[in-house]
């Protein structure tokens, strides 16, 4: 098998209110169908579906590797939909904030050392 992608579906609570989340941090949004939408990040991309399960969004976590994490804590402290952002924090292998999702779905906004 030779793996040329992988895409995560992100569940969300309220769809609407996940599209705006998403395009606040920086995703541009492409139309898939009225439950599925694909956001867009230079290469990066993941899709954003109209399902919600309390227990898996609670569950659910990505990991967002960024360039710049102080220019992306400025981005995502701003956004509106969000429930909770953490403080950049220093670890051996980066520097990361957390960042919750309006699902309960939480982000790991990473700046890796090898970048």
């Amino acid at each position: 098998m030779n793996v040329t992608d992988i895409k995560a579906f992100v569940p969300s609570k309220d769809y609407e209110i996940s599209k705006s989340f998403y395009s606040d941090i920086g995703f541009e949004a492409e139309y898939v169908t009225d439950d599925l939408t694909l956001f867009k990040n230079g290469d990066v991309m993941f899709f954003l579906q109209r399902f919600y399960n309390e227990e898996f969004a609670n569950n659910f976590m990505l990991q967002i590797c960024v360039a710049d994490i102080e220019e992306a804590f400025h981005l995502c402290s701003r956004a509106k939909h969000k429930t909770k952002i953490t403080t950049v924090q220093q670890e051996p292998w980066g520097k990361v904030f957390y960042l919750w999702g309006p699902a309960g779905e939480l982000l790991h906004v990473s700046e890796l050392n090898c970048y």
